[in-house]
């Protein structure tokens, strides 16, 4: 009974299926050309603030903070995630060439067994940043709030972002799009086998950027009480 009534099921939606393939082509075919324009929209757009990035330590203007975009330490195979270890690393070199008087570092602590701004915190400290530079944001749950917490909660008006150069670009353009005198440290990129996954995400992750900002006019999760960094 139950195997009549999944055939009867199956033959019916092919059915429909086969009588209205032309529609669905078509509009399968419009969806695909929405998000490929969508893409290439964005793309430019966010492009527009690569000229606020730097790879070279010695070109770079001076800000008093620098805001560290977070991520896990760790990969599910247990290796060091490369993202990871090239932020700390480009950290440690802005600090050292007194570009960046004090670090701020925003990511997920959504679960007590994970916290990346703990992890930076304590790698950090082991490469000879003082701790009382170090200051912690927990709420730091994607870009666009890390950003925006920046000078919302911690009163950043002007801050040195320190990603890769394809997140670096993403968040400038965010801060800069609410007023934010942001500019970017390129930390050492990837492998594009390597990053292939992450630069995937990257292309929807900037369409939602452009929708955040221009349409939903999207805020951070959470806000809160000021935090003060230095004198």
């Amino acid at each position: 009974m139950q195997e009549n009534i999944l055939k009867s099921f199956f033959k019916s939606k092919m059915y429909f299926i086969v009588r209205n393939r032309k529609w669905i082509l078509m509009y399968g075919f419009l969806f695909l050309v929405l998000c490929v324009f969508a893409i290439y929209i964005s793309d430019k757009l966010i492009l527009k603030s690569s000229k606020y990035v730097y790879t070279s330590v010695g070109n770079i203007p001076y800000n008093k903070v620098g805001l560290v975009l977070g991520t896990s330490k760790f990969l599910k195979n247990n290796h060091v995630n490369l993202y990871y270890k090239y932020r700390v690393n480009a950290t440690v070199n802005l600090y050292k060439s007194k570009k960046i008087d004090y670090v701020l570092i925003s990511g997920d602590n959504s679960t007590k067994d994970y916290n990346e701004p703990a992890d930076f915190k304590s790698d950090l400290i082991k490469l000879g940043i003082p701790e009382e530079k170090i200051v912690l944001d927990y709420a730091g749950f994607r870009t666009f709030d890390s950003v925006i917490r920046s000078r919302e909660v911690f009163s950043q008006n002007s801050i040195t972002i320190i990603s890769q150069k394809f997140h670096n670009e993403r968040a400038v353009f965010i801060a800069r799009k609410n007023n934010i005198n942001a500019i970017g440290y390129n930390a050492k990129d990837v492998s594009r086998h390597y990053g292939f996954k992450t630069m995937f995400r990257e292309k929807f992750a900037r369409v939602k950027t452009i929708l955040d900002i221009y349409l939903l006019k999207t805020r951070p999760r959470f806000l809160g009480k000021k935090i003060k960094i230095g004198l």
